[in-house]
């Protein structure tokens, strides 16, 4: 049932009401860690502090959201917080009537997979991920990643876990190698036939200043266009100015707002 609710909402809303975490988190432990409730055409799934609501477009508009949260909320712990990841007015007045409020906002961005220029960095390689590589990954992405409250927590068991996806090729996670450790990734993803997508790029904040952000974003991209992709998104903070300049100067443009909802701390709601 929770398949077929975000297979519905998806199509309808442009977006899957539950994110990556989530679906790895139900994927890789069930319910040892999460807890689930779930209505005939709905469910709530909260894992830590995270809440996920989601109802069938059909069902929508007869109180099963907010029956759901309810039951969900007598669990729950103070900071819990919310996604709206398609951003819907009914998510907004759902939220508003708990006592959220938006407190973050994500930015999807979108450009078509044409060619691009991969500027050169002095004493850096690019090439594709080895296994030899992975505690360099997690250094720069803890480094890169400090403040951010989903990526910086990444470990080792994480990594492996996103590595045994279907979707994970090692040469799609390209590294920027500077000979005594790695400098920078761009982990890219292929959705399907038509869509990729900039999955992670991180930088040492020892290595920045010397243009590796362009640099190994446009040689994601480059790759992803090798393998056929038509569209590529990624995602971003709406308020870090500095990567939305990036991205805007490789010909990404904004395309859609994920925003989260917290009360006192930080759920997610697609309803």
């Amino acid at each position: 049932m929770v398949d077929s609710v975000v297979a519905a909402s998806a199509r309808v809303d442009g977006a899957e009401p539950i994110d990556e975490a989530a679906r790895m988190s139900l994927a890789h432990r069930g319910v040892d860690g999460n807890a689930v409730w779930v209505a005939d055409d709905g469910f709530a799934l909260l894992h830590g502090h995270d809440l996920d609501v989601a109802v069938a477009p059909e069902a929508r508009g007869h109180g099963t959201g907010r029956a759901l949260v309810e039951a969900a909320l007598h669990h729950a712990p103070p900071e819990v917080t919310a996604w709206s990841h398609a951003d819907h007015p009914a998510a907004a007045r759902l939220a508003a009537s708990f006592g959220f409020s938006p407190v973050r906002a994500l930015w999807v961005m979108s450009r078509g997979a044409g060619p691009v220029d991969v500027p050169q960095v002095d004493g850096v390689t690019i090439r594709g991920y080895r296994d030899s590589d992975a505690d360099e990954v997690l250094r720069v992405n803890a480094a890169a990643f400090a403040h951010h409250p989903e990526q910086g927590s990444m470990d080792a068991a994480n990594l492996a876990e996103r590595m045994a996806e279907p979707w994970f090729d090692p040469e799609g996670l390209l590294v920027a190698d500077a000979g005594e450790g790695l400098v920078a990734f761009h982990w890219t993803k292929v959705h399907d036939a038509e869509h990729g997508e900039v999955y992670v790029v991180a930088v040492d904040p020892a290595a920045q200043g010397r243009g590796l952000g362009r640099t190994i974003t446009a040689a994601g991209l480059a790759h992803l266009a090798s393998v056929g992709v038509r569209r590529i998104i990624l995602y971003v903070e709406s308020d870090n100015e500095p990567a939305i300049a990036t991205y805007s100067g490789l010909g990404f443009e904004h395309a859609s707002t994920h925003v989260q909802y917290a009360r006192e701390g930080s759920a997610r709601l697609s309803v």
